[in-house]
């Protein structure tokens, strides 16, 4: 018998589910038997305008019932489908609408709601070796590269199958009753909790106009998707001036890792309900530490949790042998296999069947998995390889300190020089000579800051992740 194919569940579980409701939008209400009937109605359309196995099909769509609906569809035809940022600058859009078939906006997918639907039962035709989706990284260092998944990847996700549900994720789940989405409904992170919600017997909550604390208490909200930057603002306002967030269960923490003390602040002001975690785009989730890890051991506060038992990780020194400290290598059922028509980069990250994550690591004696930079975050002074994250970490155990960031720049003495910039902790003002010190002690002469700058806030690229580069660009002028 043929093993069950992405979407599958999801179908199964709208056709099923009579007048539970699975999406809110304002006052309207969408019942799982009228968004299965929307799906029915999108494939055939698609199907009708060529859409199927092997086609690509981009959605470029708003945060609505028909949205989701079309996604679930371009799934259920089996098409290679992408989710295309409304934002993006013409040379990215043409560089991802490139081999596309077929382009759905929101205007399109009005015109195939009004399909015939004879009410069959909608079976999914993804073909287990074709590329199911092609999920872009944010390109901030370029064009953005397609991370390709095939159907039996996808077929192969824990989110709808409760009984692949690793702890974390099973503890995740019964918090997510109202679950808000919002930006876009085909975005990795997004469609995997929208996925998990329903599966968990949740309603998906749309939201067009993103804002915390607002949103969450205007909703009656019990969880959301959050970057860093976006919960360090939110707990400052509910230090300042606090909204009633009485319905908030979780929130998931994305974007980029959580200093110590910032993630012991949020759940001293927020509550046993902040989840942190790490992942990519090539792997989907690789770790997850949930609230009451974390407030039993203060340990755990400074790692990014523990992956889920189908996830093999794997810690290498530069010559890729096993080593204490070292790059990350990740393997798991449900990641991508590689980058969109770029052989060259697939062949560096894609390896053996291990995901290069290019992240430096290390596990502890509990199996919690702790981010020490990037491998590729790499300052030459004098000759001396210097990396940024060690220094961040040592700048950042510091009570003084919020927030670390390093970055390396030219220099007409040593080659390349480090500086260094600081969120101070409230109420506190760091000693920079102190911890330039301090760096120095710990990690050598090498390691320490040529300067460091206090700021107000880091600054934060589109995809919600500090820009060090626009830190470099001021330090520049």
């Amino acid at each position: 018998m043929r093993a069950e194919i992405w979407p599958q569940p999801v179908l199964d579980l709208l056709a099923t589910g009579g007048d539970r409701p699975v999406f809110c939008d304002g006052d309207r209400t969408v019942t799982a038997a009228q968004m299965s009937r929307l799906v029915r109605r999108i494939a055939a359309g698609l199907r009708t305008a060529g859409a199927g196995p092997g086609v690509g099909v981009a959605l470029r769509l708003g945060v609505n019932a028909e949205a989701f609906a079309a996604i679930i569809a371009a799934f259920a035809v089996g098409a290679r489908v992408s989710g295309i940022r409304p934002d993006l600058p013409p040379a990215q859009l043409a560089h991802q609408l490139d081999g596309t078939a077929l382009l759905v906006d929101d205007v399109r997918v009005a015109e195939l709601v009004a399909t015939s639907d004879e009410e069959t039962t909608l079976v999914a035709a993804g073909r287990p070796s074709d590329v199911a989706r092609i999920t872009w990284t944010s390109g901030s260092t370029g064009n953005p590269k397609g991370c390709a998944q095939t159907y039996a990847a996808m077929s192969a996700a824990w989110a709808p199958y409760p009984d692949r549900w690793p702890p974390a994720v099973a503890d995740l789940a019964t918090r997510l009753q109202r679950y808000l989405v919002f930006g876009s409904l085909s975005s990795q992170v997004m469609l995997e909790y929208a996925v998990l919600t329903l599966t968990a017997g949740g309603t998906l909550v749309a939201e067009r106009s993103p804002g915390f604390p607002e949103m969450i208490s205007r909703h009656r909200a019990t969880a959301s998707v959050i970057t860093v930057g976006k919960l360090h603002q939110l707990v400052q306002a509910q230090r300042t001036s606090p909204t009633d967030l009485s319905s908030l269960r979780a929130l998931l923490v994305s974007g980029s890792p959580l200093a110590p003390g910032r993630l012991a602040e949020a759940l001293d002001v927020l509550g046993p309900v902040v989840f942190h975690g790490y992942g990519q785009t090539e792997t989907g989730m690789i770790t997850m530490a949930t609230p009451a890890e974390m407030l039993a051991s203060p340990a755990v506060l400074a790692s990014v949790g523990r992956p889920p038992p189908v996830t093999e990780l794997s810690i290498r020194d530069a010559d890729g042998r096993p080593a204490t400290e070292g790059e990350l290598f990740v393997r798991t059922p449900a990641q991508a296999h590689a980058y969109w028509t770029d052989p060259a980069e697939t062949a560096e990250v894609f390896v053996d069947g291990w995901v290069r994550t290019r992240d430096l690591a290390r596990l502890d004696s509990d199996g919690y998995l702790h981010l020490l930079g990037r491998a590729r975050d790499v300052i030459i002074v004098h000759a001396n390889l210097v990396y940024a994250g060690p220094i961040e970490r040592v700048l950042a155990t510091d009570p003084t300190v919020a927030e670390a960031y390093v970055i390396g720049l030219p220099d007409d003495v040593t080659g390349e020089a480090v500086h260094a910039f600081l969120v101070p902790a409230t109420g506190r003002v760091p000693d920079v000579d102190r911890l330039r010190a301090l760096v120095a002690q710990t990690l050598g002469a090498p390691s320490a800051p040529k300067t460091i700058e206090l700021i107000d806030r880091v600054p934060v690229a589109p995809s919600g992740k500090p820009d060090k580069r626009a830190l470099a660009r001021t330090t520049i002028r």
